[in-house]
């Protein structure tokens, strides 16, 4: 079994620093979700993170069960979904039945805006529930036991700094697409000087590096696979790293993490200002969208837009 190291949180809780990811693309339960997370724990993964409207917790949970893991080996992640921004202690209750366990490791509000189902509308940031009221009310949650953390998802420094004036918990992490083509280096200052983790999804940047040219050298000099290379450098970095692969031969590589040397940090660390490079693999932060991701503006989200469309981090 690999060891992987463990990130200390703001509440003295523990989390892996790499994890598997349960987003497949699709949304819905699939026994391949369930093989793909046996696979992941066989390996000795010990982090899962899916979400609501991923549609995959019920095959989470049978994976959980199948895997005879003992529970408390296991850090799990599940988030709260748009259209449940007011009720989010229903929505857990939900999750945890779906996932057939009494309590997840931490609880993240996937992106800050409401979706209000009667109207088929995104609220406005300062539409009711407001991120800040679901906060407070997520906040209770965790006195119940049935969520041990709680943090954020796909938040801005602009909306974090908003949030944080009126919040009684930090939120123990902050999970955003991260990779060498959207370092978030800004926000991962601003996190780190309030104690807040950083968690990279889309961490090897879908595939988007396998041709690249500083990325295969640094691969090749270390002998190690690009993916390793990516995972290595979000992980020394101080974030959080969660990779989703069916593939056994490289769910293996991906928790087999490597040390590299600052001179490979640093060239990662610039990658992002070479011509065209700097953008995300996710579509989110994308010109394409015409200035807006998911009813918000770029502006509302705290997305710093340049020419082309390219978000800065």
């Amino acid at each position: 079994m690999n060891t992987v190291p463990q990130f200390k949180l703001n509440n003295g809780e523990e989390m892996p620093a790499a994890g598997i990811g349960c987003w497949m693309g699709t949304v819905g339960d699939s026994r391949q979700v369930t093989e793909m997370v046996l696979t992941a724990l066989r390996l000795g993964y010990r982090h899962i993170d899916t979400a609501s409207n991923y549609g995959n917790e019920l095959s989470v949970g049978q994976a959980i069960r199948e895997s005879n893991v003992p529970r408390s080996e296991i850090y799990l992640v599940t988030k709260l979904s748009s259209e449940d921004h007011g009720r989010p202690e229903k929505a857990l209750e939900y999750s945890l039945n779906r996932l057939g366990v009494d309590y997840v490791d931490l609880y993240l509000m996937h992106w800050p805006q409401a979706f209000d189902v009667d109207h088929g509308r995104y609220c406005l940031p300062e539409d009711s529930p407001t991120f800040i009221e679901s906060w407070k009310m997520m906040e209770n949650l965790v006195e119940t036991g049935k969520t041990r953390s709680i943090g954020v998802s796909n938040f801005s420094i602009k909306n974090l700094d908003i949030l944080l004036k009126h919040a009684r918990i930090i939120p123990v992490t902050n999970q955003v697409e991260m990779h060498p083509y959207l370092p978030q280096h800004d926000l991962l200052a601003y996190c780190s000087s309030r104690g807040i983790l950083l968690t990279a999804y889309a961490p090897v940047g879908k595939h988007k590096f396998a041709t690249n040219p500083s990325v295969l050298e640094i691969a090749q000099r270390n002998n190690v696979s690009v993916a390793q290379v990516l995972l290595g450098w979000g992980v020394k970095r101080g974030t959080a790293v969660i990779p989703k692969s069916t593939h056994e031969t490289r769910l293996k590589e991906n928790l087999t993490l490597v040390s590299l040397e600052d001179e490979d940090m640093q060239i990662l660390d610039n990658l992002h200002r070479q011509s065209g490079m700097h953008h995300s693999v996710c579509g989110f932060h994308s010109s394409e969208l015409g200035g807006s991701c998911f009813g918000w503006t770029y502006a509302q989200l705290g997305w710093d837009m340049i020419e082309g469309g390219i978000m800065r981090s």
